[in-house]
């Protein structure tokens, strides 16, 4: 036996002090009598009661003392050990999105972390315990503690989650755990069926239930009306699925339609509406089911925004400028070099052959031909180089998705030649697309300002640029990453990256998930921002671009491989020899000692009441 506070022993000093009390204190009290024969006739009944007065008076600091020592035992907890009876678990728990699936209003995840608390709530005293979360990634929430008050807390701040499982990770970890100690017992509480188990206790927690789902959503506008076009599935039997199409958050379908759809086997589905405009549409399957995360998916319309204003700064601004407008609503004042005075207030700042005395703060800029060297830009102007001869310039091999994006519809086989360039060094990173010998010709990338810039370190009306095929697409792909929408999609998968471009301006990105957490992405020195889409249903992403808001959605759809309601794995394999190895138990429940001791004081207060009555 040990104690937890020692200390409290040193209640026993009060024993003696109640002895010395004891026999001390005045044991027989003065009373006036009115007469001597009252006395003679009480004075055998006196001596009769005496001893027991005796007795009691004993009785009482006897019960006393105990009360005493049962107390401060109390204080001091004691803790007794019991030899090999505690074991050693790990729990690895599942947190796939599938374990949102509910069974009498409570989720899988939830029903797996009652089974948990349960096995350590009758385990004995002094066990050990290992919780492995298997979510994204396996986490080890604990590790060989023995405080089951704090497994029971650390299960209840287990949050459902809406990805794929990573068991892999989760069993990497729990090998490492069991190799170094073969007396864990392992438990895995999935929803999944295990082919092939060993040195595991396998919790199934699912049940076969019914779940429908719509996936794979697109649309399109042809012939004046919205197509909307998608898949229905149901994963335990067949069945006719009711499908409605919901436009901009009305809480009233536009239309419906009924799907026969056979167990396990995607049917396809179309569904029309009249109007092809749009801000956002929902499908959904308006049928009950165990789990109606996935009944639904949205799409939000993104509106190109090509309302930016621009400014073009050149002596010959004809041909740059016919060039801009042709790709979209794109509003151009046209200002000579002689005549622009650090202009503000655009989106987009084209320096045709000039340099300005400083770098526009607000918007995305392109130079055509630099003439010097400005601070900020994140690159220099060395010198002009003349050739010889017409020399041809490379395009880019590299495979930075960027790169791609920025090349994309352009081929290797329109040809480009130069005469002159400006020779370019950098002090920031930049994308290169077109360079001669090592030098850069064409590169993008942004300013320290953060805002994109495109720069041609060549004079378009001294090359052959604009003759070849290639120059159209190049143009637009320049076009659309200086003035980019915010996003290009909007329905993602739990698990994928969102991609976010920082227009310019850009001060912040707040990012608020379906579940209320608000996130901020990183702005400064970067063309895009990106967030990995992790719950169920719709983001909020709020740009704060110059002080002015702007807003756009996206959603968050659950994986395919997580809505099927039962699903079977290879094997969930810990490889060695299990041992039986047991840990000494404790045993430290006071509520003995605390019945004790209300035995002792009822049974002091019945002496105390029973000497009161004899001296009455």
């Amino acid at each position: 036996m040990s104690f937890l506070y020692p200390l409290g022993l040193l209640g026993l000093i009060a024993i003696p002090i109640l002895i010395i009390i004891y026999i001390i204190k005045n044991k027989y009290s003065e009373q006036v009598i009115s007469s001597t024969y009252i006395w003679t006739l009480s004075e055998r009944f006196i001596k009769r009661k005496i001893p027991i007065n005796r007795i009691t008076g004993i009785l009482s600091l006897i019960l006393q003392i105990l009360a005493v020592i049962f107390i401060s035992f109390g204080i001091a907890h004691p803790v007794f050990t019991l030899k090999d009876t505690a074991s050693q678990y790990m729990f690895i728990l599942d947190g796939s999105g599938s374990m949102n699936i509910t069974q009498n209003d409570k989720t899988r995840l939830d029903i797996g972390k009652d089974k948990i608390s349960d096995i350590v709530k009758n385990a004995a005293d002094g066990s050990e315990y290992t919780l492995i979360y298997a979510g994204e990634t396996g986490e080890v929430l604990c590790e060989s503690v023995n405080d089951k008050q704090l497994v029971y807390t650390l299960l209840d701040g287990i949050e459902n989650a809406y990805i794929e499982s990573d068991l892999t990770s989760a069993l990497g970890k729990a090998q490492s755990l069991f190799t170094a100690n073969p007396a864990l017992k392992t438990y895995l509480i999935t929803d999944k069926t295990i082919e092939n188990t060993q040195n595991i206790n396998h919790v199934n927690v699912a049940a076969s239930e019914q779940n429908y789902s719509v996936s794979n959503v697109t649309y399109n506008t042809e012939g004046g009306k919205l197509n909307v076009f998608g898949k229905a599935w149901s994963y335990e039997s067949d069945a006719i699925l009711n499908i409605s199409l919901f436009i901009d958050d009305s809480q009233t379908a536009a239309t419906s339609i009924s799907v026969d759809v056979a167990q396990a086997v995607a049917s396809d589905f179309t569904i029309q509406y009249d109007e092809p405009a749009f801000n956002s549409f929902k499908v959904q399957i308006t049928d009950a089911d165990a789990m109606d995360l996935d009944n639904s998916s949205v799409i939000y319309n993104v509106k190109s925004d090509r309302s930016y204003s621009t400014v073009l700064v050149s002596d010959h601004p004809f041909f740059t400028q016919s060039v801009i407008q042709s790709f979209g609503n794109i509003a151009i004042d046209v200002v000579s070099t002689d005549a622009y005075k650090d202009a503000t207030g655009y989106g987009l700042y084209i320096f045709d052959g000039y340099t300005p005395a400083e770098l526009p703060k607000d918007g995305a800029v392109w130079f055509i031909n630099p003439t010097a060297n400005l601070d900020n830009t994140g690159f220099s102007v060395q010198g002009e180089i003349t050739l010889n001869v017409h020399d041809k310039l490379q395009y880019s091999t590299s495979t930075s998705s960027r790169v791609e994006q920025l090349l994309s519809g352009v081929d290797n086989k329109g040809e480009i030649y130069v005469k002159k360039y400006k020779k370019c060094g950098f002090y920031r990173s930049f994308y290169t697309l077109l360079s001669l010998e090592g030098n850069p010709m064409l590169f993008v990338g942004t300013n320290s300002y953060g805002n994109r810039e495109v720069v041609f370190s060549f004079d378009w009306h001294d090359s052959d640029i604009t003759l070849t095929d290639n120059f159209t697409a190049l143009i637009y792909n320049l076009l659309e990453y200086t003035l980019p929408e915010i996003i290009s999609q909007t329905s993602y998968i739990c698990g994928e990256s969102a991609l976010i471009n920082v227009l310019a301006n850009c001060n912040s990105i707040r990012i608020d998930s379906p579940n209320g957490n608000i996130s901020y992405l990183n702005t400064e020195s970067t063309d895009f921002a990106e967030f990995t889409v992790e719950e169920v249903g719709k983001y909020t992403i709020t740009l704060d671009i110059g002080g002015s808001m702007r807003q756009v959605n996206v959603y968050g759809n659950l994986p395919l491989s997580e809505r099927v309601s039962t699903v079977s794995e290879d094997s969930f394999v810990i490889s060695g020899e299990p041992s039986n190895d047991k840990l000494d138990g404790k045993y430290d429940n006071l509520l003995i000692l605390f019945i004790i001791l209300a035995a002792i004081v009822v049974a002091d207060w019945m002496v105390y009441c029973y000497e009161q009555y004899q001296l009455r």
